[in-house]
Protein backbone atom coordinates (compact mmCIF):
# COMPACT_ATOMS: atom_id res chain seq x y z
CA UNK A 1 0.00 0.00 0.00
CA UNK A 2 1.24 3.50 -0.86
CA UNK A 3 2.41 5.17 2.35
CA UNK A 4 2.94 8.60 0.75
CA UNK A 5 -0.08 10.85 1.07
CA UNK A 6 -1.13 13.56 -1.35
CA UNK A 7 -0.09 16.88 0.21
CA UNK A 8 -2.81 19.12 1.57
CA UNK A 9 -3.94 21.90 -0.73
CA UNK A 10 -2.88 25.32 0.49
CA UNK A 11 -5.48 28.06 0.74
CA UNK A 12 -6.13 29.91 -2.50
CA UNK A 13 -4.37 27.41 -4.70
CA UNK A 14 -5.42 24.85 -7.27
CA UNK A 15 -3.39 21.65 -6.94
CA UNK A 16 -2.83 20.42 -10.50
CA UNK A 17 -1.78 16.82 -11.24
CA UNK A 18 -0.85 16.35 -14.87
CA UNK A 19 1.54 15.19 -17.55
CA UNK A 20 3.17 17.74 -19.86
CA UNK A 21 2.35 15.69 -22.98
CA UNK A 22 -1.29 15.08 -22.03
CA UNK A 23 -3.55 17.11 -24.37
CA UNK A 24 -6.39 17.08 -21.84
CA UNK A 25 -4.01 18.66 -19.33
CA UNK A 26 -2.98 21.23 -21.93
CA UNK A 27 -6.64 22.25 -22.27
CA UNK A 28 -7.15 22.33 -18.50
CA UNK A 29 -4.03 24.41 -17.80
CA UNK A 30 -4.89 26.80 -20.63
CA UNK A 31 -8.40 27.24 -19.25
CA UNK A 32 -7.10 27.74 -15.72
CA UNK A 33 -4.82 30.55 -16.90
CA UNK A 34 -7.46 32.19 -19.10
CA UNK A 35 -10.22 31.96 -16.52
CA UNK A 36 -8.01 33.25 -13.72
CA UNK A 37 -7.17 36.29 -15.85
CA UNK A 38 -10.80 36.80 -16.85
CA UNK A 39 -11.86 36.81 -13.19
CA UNK A 40 -9.00 39.09 -12.15
CA UNK A 41 -7.57 36.49 -9.78
CA UNK A 42 -3.95 36.40 -10.97
CA UNK A 43 -2.70 37.77 -7.66
CA UNK A 44 -5.15 35.72 -5.59
CA UNK A 45 -5.03 32.09 -6.79
CA UNK A 46 -1.88 30.08 -7.50
CA UNK A 47 -1.38 26.78 -9.32
CA UNK A 48 0.52 24.08 -7.42
CA UNK A 49 1.85 21.68 -10.05
CA UNK A 50 2.40 17.98 -9.38
CA UNK A 51 3.38 15.22 -11.79
CA UNK A 52 1.13 12.43 -13.01
CA UNK A 53 3.86 10.77 -15.13
CA UNK A 54 2.05 8.83 -17.83
CA UNK A 55 5.27 7.34 -19.20
CA UNK A 56 6.00 5.62 -15.88
CA UNK A 57 2.65 3.86 -16.24
CA UNK A 58 2.59 3.23 -19.99
CA UNK A 59 6.15 3.52 -21.29
CA UNK A 60 7.56 6.11 -23.74
CA UNK A 61 5.10 8.66 -25.11
CA UNK A 62 4.01 7.57 -28.61
CA UNK A 63 3.76 10.27 -31.22
CA UNK A 64 0.71 8.68 -32.88
CA UNK A 65 -1.33 8.84 -29.69
CA UNK A 66 -0.38 12.43 -29.01
CA UNK A 67 -1.11 13.56 -32.56
CA UNK A 68 -4.54 11.94 -32.73
CA UNK A 69 -5.51 13.35 -29.33
CA UNK A 70 -4.28 16.80 -30.40
CA UNK A 71 -6.54 16.68 -33.45
CA UNK A 72 -9.52 15.67 -31.31
CA UNK A 73 -8.94 18.20 -28.53
CA UNK A 74 -8.09 20.95 -30.98
CA UNK A 75 -11.69 20.86 -32.16
CA UNK A 76 -13.08 21.88 -28.76
CA UNK A 77 -10.29 24.19 -27.63
CA UNK A 78 -8.52 25.59 -30.71
CA UNK A 79 -7.64 28.69 -28.67
CA UNK A 80 -5.33 26.52 -26.53
CA UNK A 81 -3.16 26.07 -29.59
CA UNK A 82 -2.70 22.53 -30.86
CA UNK A 83 -0.34 21.42 -33.59
CA UNK A 84 0.64 17.93 -34.63
CA UNK A 85 4.37 17.30 -34.29
CA UNK A 86 6.06 19.35 -37.02
CA UNK A 87 9.72 18.29 -36.77
CA UNK A 88 11.62 15.08 -37.49
CA UNK A 89 10.37 11.96 -35.76
CA UNK A 90 13.72 11.37 -34.09
CA UNK A 91 13.37 14.68 -32.22
CA UNK A 92 10.00 13.79 -30.71
CA UNK A 93 10.17 13.87 -26.87
CA UNK A 94 9.20 10.33 -25.86
CA UNK A 95 10.06 11.25 -22.28
CA UNK A 96 9.36 14.46 -20.35
CA UNK A 97 10.53 13.42 -16.90
CA UNK A 98 13.39 15.94 -16.91
CA UNK A 99 11.01 18.72 -17.91
CA UNK A 100 8.58 17.71 -15.16
CA UNK A 101 11.46 17.68 -12.69
CA UNK A 102 12.37 21.20 -13.82
CA UNK A 103 8.84 22.40 -12.97
CA UNK A 104 9.18 20.93 -9.49
CA UNK A 105 12.59 22.57 -9.12
CA UNK A 106 11.09 25.90 -10.17
CA UNK A 107 8.34 25.45 -7.57
CA UNK A 108 11.02 25.47 -4.88
CA UNK A 109 11.65 29.08 -5.97
CA UNK A 110 7.95 30.03 -6.02
CA UNK A 111 4.59 28.85 -7.28
CA UNK A 112 4.77 31.62 -9.85
CA UNK A 113 8.10 30.37 -11.21
CA UNK A 114 6.70 26.85 -11.63
CA UNK A 115 3.48 28.16 -13.20
CA UNK A 116 5.48 30.09 -15.77
CA UNK A 117 7.78 27.20 -16.62
CA UNK A 118 4.99 24.64 -16.79
CA UNK A 119 2.99 26.85 -19.13
CA UNK A 120 5.99 27.69 -21.31
CA UNK A 121 6.95 24.02 -21.67
CA UNK A 122 3.42 23.12 -22.75
CA UNK A 123 3.32 25.94 -25.28
CA UNK A 124 6.78 24.97 -26.48
CA UNK A 125 5.67 21.42 -27.19
CA UNK A 126 2.08 21.83 -28.36
CA UNK A 127 2.49 24.96 -30.46
CA UNK A 128 6.16 25.03 -31.43
CA UNK A 129 7.12 21.33 -31.60
CA UNK A 130 10.03 21.82 -29.23
CA UNK A 131 11.73 18.67 -27.96
CA UNK A 132 11.15 19.37 -24.27
CA UNK A 133 12.89 16.16 -23.25
CA UNK A 134 16.30 17.77 -23.76
CA UNK A 135 18.17 19.73 -21.10
CA UNK A 136 19.21 22.55 -23.43
CA UNK A 137 15.64 22.99 -24.69
CA UNK A 138 14.22 23.07 -21.17
CA UNK A 139 16.78 25.61 -20.00
CA UNK A 140 16.39 27.63 -23.18
CA UNK A 141 12.66 27.94 -22.50
CA UNK A 142 13.34 28.79 -18.86
CA UNK A 143 15.84 31.49 -19.80
CA UNK A 144 13.09 33.76 -21.02
CA UNK A 145 11.09 33.56 -17.79
CA UNK A 146 11.09 35.43 -14.50
CA UNK A 147 12.98 32.88 -12.41
CA UNK A 148 16.48 32.14 -11.12
CA UNK A 149 17.98 30.27 -14.09
CA UNK A 150 21.31 29.52 -12.36
CA UNK A 151 19.52 27.94 -9.41
CA UNK A 152 17.21 25.98 -11.71
CA UNK A 153 20.19 24.71 -13.72
CA UNK A 154 22.04 23.59 -10.60
CA UNK A 155 18.97 21.85 -9.19
CA UNK A 156 18.32 20.10 -12.49
CA UNK A 157 21.93 18.97 -12.91
CA UNK A 158 22.05 17.70 -9.32
CA UNK A 159 18.76 15.86 -9.63
CA UNK A 160 17.59 17.72 -6.54
CA UNK A 161 13.90 17.14 -7.23
CA UNK A 162 14.05 13.62 -8.67
CA UNK A 163 12.79 12.28 -5.35
CA UNK A 164 9.88 14.72 -5.40
CA UNK A 165 8.93 13.50 -8.87
CA UNK A 166 9.04 9.86 -7.79
CA UNK A 167 6.97 10.69 -4.70
CA UNK A 168 4.36 12.19 -7.02
CA UNK A 169 4.48 8.98 -9.04
CA UNK A 170 3.92 6.94 -5.89
CA UNK A 171 0.88 9.07 -5.03
CA UNK A 172 -0.34 8.76 -8.62
CA UNK A 173 -0.45 4.98 -8.24
CA UNK A 174 -3.02 5.29 -5.45
CA UNK A 175 -6.77 5.69 -5.77
CA UNK A 176 -7.13 9.41 -5.15
CA UNK A 177 -5.51 10.94 -8.22
CA UNK A 178 -7.44 9.50 -11.15
CA UNK A 179 -5.29 10.67 -14.05
CA UNK A 180 -4.07 13.66 -16.02
CA UNK A 181 -5.37 16.24 -15.34
CA UNK A 182 -6.83 16.08 -11.85
CA UNK A 183 -7.49 19.25 -9.84
CA UNK A 184 -7.91 19.56 -6.07
CA UNK A 185 -8.96 22.51 -3.92
CA UNK A 186 -8.58 23.23 -0.22
CA UNK A 187 -12.36 22.88 0.28
CA UNK A 188 -12.24 19.23 -0.82
CA UNK A 189 -13.23 19.81 -4.44
CA UNK A 190 -11.83 17.08 -6.70
CA UNK A 191 -12.16 17.34 -10.48
CA UNK A 192 -10.68 14.79 -12.87
CA UNK A 193 -10.50 16.10 -16.46
CA UNK A 194 -12.84 18.95 -15.50
CA UNK A 195 -15.74 19.62 -17.83
CA UNK A 196 -14.80 16.99 -20.43
CA UNK A 197 -16.07 13.48 -21.09
CA UNK A 198 -14.58 11.54 -23.98
CA UNK A 199 -14.50 8.13 -25.62
CA UNK A 200 -12.28 6.54 -28.27
CA UNK A 201 -13.42 5.36 -31.67
CA UNK A 202 -11.12 2.52 -32.62
CA UNK A 203 -7.98 1.41 -30.76
CA UNK A 204 -6.03 3.95 -28.75
CA UNK A 205 -3.28 5.69 -30.75
CA UNK A 206 -4.76 4.33 -33.97
CA UNK A 207 -8.36 5.48 -33.61
CA UNK A 208 -9.76 8.87 -32.68
CA UNK A 209 -10.87 10.55 -29.43
CA UNK A 210 -14.47 11.80 -29.52
CA UNK A 211 -15.50 14.43 -26.99
CA UNK A 212 -18.99 13.61 -25.70
CA UNK A 213 -19.42 16.77 -23.63
CA UNK A 214 -17.42 19.90 -22.90
CA UNK A 215 -18.32 22.43 -20.22
CA UNK A 216 -15.52 25.01 -20.00
CA UNK A 217 -17.66 27.06 -17.62
CA UNK A 218 -16.70 24.70 -14.77
CA UNK A 219 -13.38 26.51 -14.56
CA UNK A 220 -15.09 29.67 -13.34
CA UNK A 221 -16.55 27.70 -10.46
CA UNK A 222 -13.19 26.07 -9.72
CA UNK A 223 -11.35 29.41 -9.64
CA UNK A 224 -14.04 31.13 -7.57
CA UNK A 225 -13.96 28.28 -5.06
CA UNK A 226 -10.18 28.44 -4.89
CA UNK A 227 -10.27 32.19 -4.26
CA UNK A 228 -12.38 31.83 -1.11
CA UNK A 229 -10.60 32.01 2.21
Amino acid sequence: MNSIQRPAVAARTVQVWSDLLCPFAHVAVHRLWETRAKLGLEDVVGFDHHVFPLELFDGPHPRRGTDTEAVGLGQIAPEAGFRVWAHADDLYPHTVLLAAEAVLAAKAQSLRASELLDRALRVGFWLESKSISHRSVILGIASGLDLDLARLTEDLDNGSYRRALMDDFAISQGDEVKGSPHLFLADGTSEHNPGITVHWEGPWAAGFPVVDSDRPEVFEDILRRAARR
